[in-house]
């Protein structure tokens, strides 16, 4: 029922004559509740929220005073509940929600209750992105491959999802095949606003994606949570958080030619991790910005959990309307936004001294310059011009001091291998003999079978002479023009476009041997690459479209050639790829590939054609034209008018309109998937389903043993260093043959070939377990000098400990009834908002992670599953304090926890002494405080459901 609190109930008139109502914020305002005009716009829109939603129960009056009175440089104490419009989901994250869903409606039914309660009470999408694979690359028919193998690979998911579709009321499906979901929410889903039981409000979301932000770029409050957390939103629990730091960013000046929105990015996520924007919005304003395209302000708003900020905001003016007008949105909702927004005093771009911020930062935006960055992390900012001596550097760099630990001498080493498959630019090709029709239809296994498991001869089927290819560290595998972050930008894509024609007439080429993939973020990327004439230059060089999706940006970019693969690990190379992506951490984009670097589309291209990161191409030519006379970028960099002319093709309304109305037309992969009906989940065998064990034992009332007052005796399961990501807990990646998870599916009957992705596995609890702390390149500080999944476990009377795999450890510990704990350095848990790598570790009977800092999902997800945050004080760390791993821990002080208490940590050594640590919680809020009681929220919120 509609409230008048603060008389704020306002009517708001509409081009067809009608009225609507809405929530005033100036007349808080006129209330006298603070200067709410001088608050950013973000929190604005928030507060808008919280006053439209006030019950008296979840969200009370004493809730919009305290946001409208938000001063700038207060302490943070106070929580928010946040009631969202909507929630989006991709995937890898969005079907372990549905498992989730699912078994809750499962237990549900065995405590005799009605299932059917759990149902998302806001809209739901699902944007399947995440599951093709860049199997096959680099001619015509890699797209309708690749998506062949996906639909094989992926079938049991897509029914599962498509059950969901007809389960669920407000749960629906972008299938795959039709991009990314960013791209997708950014083009199609958002609206602006909403308009729903005669109300107008504004469109906010969280998604189980970090990169949700991207819809920032638009004015849309918005970003990624765990999908332990998104879930409790869609079953009608506010989003708590702590109340924000506002850090404002001015941005003046204007981009010089040349310099690309990738580059602009790159600076902006550098110098933000290094003012320390961690948990704190950003408020990007300033005449700046008034000069940047909106695809440019997203790309910088997508970015935001690289520089570390719950949001990178973008405030709502001309240019926003605009984008709504050229994306096909219809006039009457773009004259209902606009309307909306003036009303409300937040449309137009703030300028410097219009807003009261945290704390205020300025950029230059001439000052931009060509860049990458990498090759470890996105934050790791370098110049274009510096790229080959910073490799050369990190060459021989001490691997303790994040470099490659290779002597000097062998950088130029050459190392021949011979591919028989050399003239084929097919990364999973059968012999050229081969026809297309014995491979479509066929398995994903045969197709793979084929390609690897034949003897190398010494001259191809065809009677071609075998090519041998030379490999020396820093040659370029892989160029991925792919993610969100620059395939939703056209300025980007268009001058790659550019870029290759340029290429093309001069006589320039790709080796057939790099892995070049074209992955747009929708299918409106190819449509204007093809009519602007793009399209079939770039196809020359290697990049034809490959899929619609993440692909190469989040670990599937496929296998390489067999004999290359082999080539890398045996000789150790340190090799390289070049991509548009978001994410470069280690073993994410190829297991075998060391040095990864993010870079402009343009640049991907430019460096697939110098085909290694030794050449500077700013003092080097890439290559040699049809004459033998030297190109460099600089002849075939495209200027900004070249651009611009071609910007045309990219903004038409109805091409927008034509591929967004209809999902499922001519989309036989997708209709052809069947699936179970009813609304409970029969739970077939399968390993990409299964019914997860967190409701084991579970009873409406709350089990006080679950919720101890301490935790005793604890053993530690790994110790980790700083930057551990969340790919590093629970990798995306390739679930490798020898490990835990790949022993389990071949267990169970699963070939190799069939393995699929970690990421693809998340729905069955089985795999995903064993594959956390199964990150290749994970280094556990109890075995020095080791990478990947391997601890040590002591038990009662063991000094030394015993060598074994982390999830074998921990069944062991498990098993003999001994809780453990993780230790970690600085930013645990940064990257992707990725579940599972809380629920690893709860399965594996990890108590509490004890680090210096968290990044802010995942500290949130440990407590969505019970999982204890703990904090080392300023001056401790694991170092200082001289944990080794061999020692006993107890936790005390869990019996009245409290937000951000003190806690004690007692440190139990060999040799008998005893010391005392002060350790600082890190369940922030009350609320968390309620679930991590509850054993997770997920136990919180069914049992809230049913009391």
């Amino acid at each position: 029922m509609a409230h008048n609190l603060f008389n704020s109930l306002s009517t708001l008139p509409l081009s067809n004559g009608e009225t609507i109502q809405f929530y005033s914020l100036p007349a808080l305002e006129a209330a006298g509740l603070g200067t709410i005009s001088r608050l950013p716009v973000s929190i604005r829109i928030i507060l808008e929220s919280i006053l439209r939603n006030y019950d008296d129960k979840k969200i009370t009056e004493a809730h919009v005073k305290q946001l409208a009175s938000w001063q700038p440089r207060a302490e943070r104490t106070q929580e928010i509940p946040f009631v969202v419009a909507r929630i989006v989901l991709q995937d890898f994250t969005g079907i372990p929600l549905l498992v989730d869903l699912a078994a809750m409606r499962s237990v549900a039914k065995r405590l005799g209750k009605n299932p059917e309660l759990i149902e998302p009470l806001v809209p739901v999408d699902l944007v399947v992105d995440h599951s093709i694979q860049i199997d096959y690359y680099g001619d015509s028919q890699a797209l309708a491959r690749n998506m062949e193998i996906e639909f094989q690979r992926n079938r049991e998911r897509y029914q599962f999802i498509k059950w969901g579709m007809q389960a669920f009321d407000t749960f629906g499906v972008v299938p795959p095949g039709i991009g990314i979901v960013h791209q997708v929410n950014l083009e199609y889903l958002a609206r602006g606003v909403h308009q729903k039981d005669g109300f107008i409000y504004p469109d906010t979301l969280v998604g189980t994606d970090s990169h949700t932000t991207m819809i920032n770029g638009i004015g849309v409050v918005g970003w990624g949570v765990g999908g332990i957390e998104a879930e409790a939103g869609m079953l009608g629990q506010p989003i708590y958080f702590l109340t924000p730091d506002v850090v404002g960013v001015n941005l003046t000046g204007h981009l010089q030619e040349g310099v690309t929105a990738t580059d602009l990015v790159l600076t902006v996520t550098e110098m933000l991790r290094r003012a320390n924007v961690v948990g704190k919005f950003v408020e990007f304003f300033g005449e700046g910005v008034t000069l940047l395209s909106l695809p440019d302000r997203a790309t910088i708003a997508n970015m935001a959990p690289e520089y570390g900020a719950t949001m990178g905001f973008f405030p709502v003016d001309d240019a926003t309307l605009a984008y709504f007008r050229y994306t096909g949105r219809t006039e009457e909702e773009i004259d209902a936004f606009e309307r909306y927004f003036k009303a409300q005093g937040l449309f137009g771009m703030p300028r410097h001294g219009d807003i009261d911020y945290s704390q205020e930062l300025a950029l230059d935006l001439s000052t931009i310059t060509p860049s990458l960055a990498g090759p470890k992390r996105p934050q790791d900012r370098i110049a274009l011009k510096d790229l080959k001596s910073t490799f050369t550097e990190l060459f021989s760099k001490p691997i303790k001091e994040n470099g490659y630990g290779k002597a000097a001498e062998v950088l130029g080493n050459t190392y021949t291998t011979r591919d028989n498959h050399a003239q084929s630019n097919l990364c999973v090709a059968p012999d050229s003999s081969q026809s297309e029709s014995a491979l479509l239809p066929g398995s994903a296994r045969n197709v793979v079978e084929m390609a690897n498991n034949r003897p190398t001869p010494q001259t191809a089927t065809n009677g071609t002479p075998i090519q041998p290819i030379e490999l020396r560290h820093g040659d370029i595998l892989i160029a991925a023009i792919t993610s969100c972050t620059n395939t939703s930008n056209p300025s980007v894509l268009i001058a790659a476009g550019l870029l290759a024609k340029k290429a093309v007439e001069k006589g320039l080429a790709v080796k057939k041997h790099i892995k070049t993939s074209l992955a747009p973020g929708s299918r409106v990327v190819t449509e204007y690459l093809r009519t602007a004439g793009l399209l079939p230059y770039l196809e020359q060089l290697g990049f034809n479209v490959a899929g619609y999706g993440c692909t190469t940006c989040i670990g599937n970019s496929g296998p390489l050639r067999k004999v290359i693969e082999e080539t890398v690990v045996k000789d150790d190379l340190v090799c390289a790829a070049v991509l548009s992506g978001n994410r470069n951490f280690e073993a994410r984009i190829h297991s075998n590939i060391r040095a990864n670097f993010l870079a402009s589309p343009p640049l991907v291209v430019a460096y697939a054609i110098a085909g290694t990161v030794l050449r500077d191409p700013t003092s080097e030519p890439l290559g040699e034209d049809k004459d033998g006379k030297p190109v460099w970028l600089r002849d075939i960099w495209p200027t900004n008018v070249e651009i611009e002319s071609m910007m045309k093709f990219a903004t038409q309304a109805e091409t927008f309109r034509r591929l967004y109305s209809d999902f499922t037309r001519d989309h036989t992969l997708w209709n052809d998937i069947t699936s179970a009906t009813g609304k409970l989940y029969d739970w077939p065998d399968s390993t990409y389903i299964a019914e997860p064990p967190f409701f084991e034992d579970f009873s409406l009332e709350i089990d006080q043993t679950k919720a101890p007052d301490a935790i005793h005796g604890a053993r530690t399961l790994a110790i980790l260093g700083n930057s551990v990501t969340t790919d590093h807990i629970s990798p995306a990646g390739a679930i490798m043959e020898s490990s835990p998870a790949g022993q389990y599916l071949l267990a169970h009957g699963v070939a190799r070939a069939d393995f699929n992705s970690y990421g693809s596995r998340r729905g069955d609890h089985r795999v995903m377990m064993r594959g956390t702390f199964a990150n290749v390149r994970i280094r556990n500080l109890m075995v020095p000098g080791s990478e990947g999944s391997v601890t040590l476990y002591y038990n009662d009377g063991d000094r030394d400990g015993k060598e074994m795999s982390i999830f074998d450890a921990a069944m062991q510990y498990i098993q003999d009834g001994i809780p453990t704990i993780v230790f970690a350095g600085k930013e645990y848990g940064a990257g992707s908002s990725r579940d599972w790598a809380a629920k690893g570790p709860q399965l594996l009977g990890v108590k509490a992670v004890i680090a210096e800092s968290y990044e802010r999902i995942h500290r949130s997800n440990l407590i969505g599953m019970g999982v204890l945050p703990l904090q080392f004080k300023e001056g401790d760390s694991m170092a200082s304090l001289g944990i080794q791993g061999d020692e006993r821990f107890d936790i005390l002080g869990l019996g009245d926890l409290q937000p951000q208490q003190e806690i004690t940590l007692v440190i139990h050594s060999q040799d008998g002494s005893r010391r005392e640590v002060r350790l600082r919680s890190r369940i922030d809020t009350a609320i968390e405080v309620d679930y991590y009681r509850h054993g997770g929220i997920l136990q919180y919120v069914l049992r809230k459901t049913y009391a």
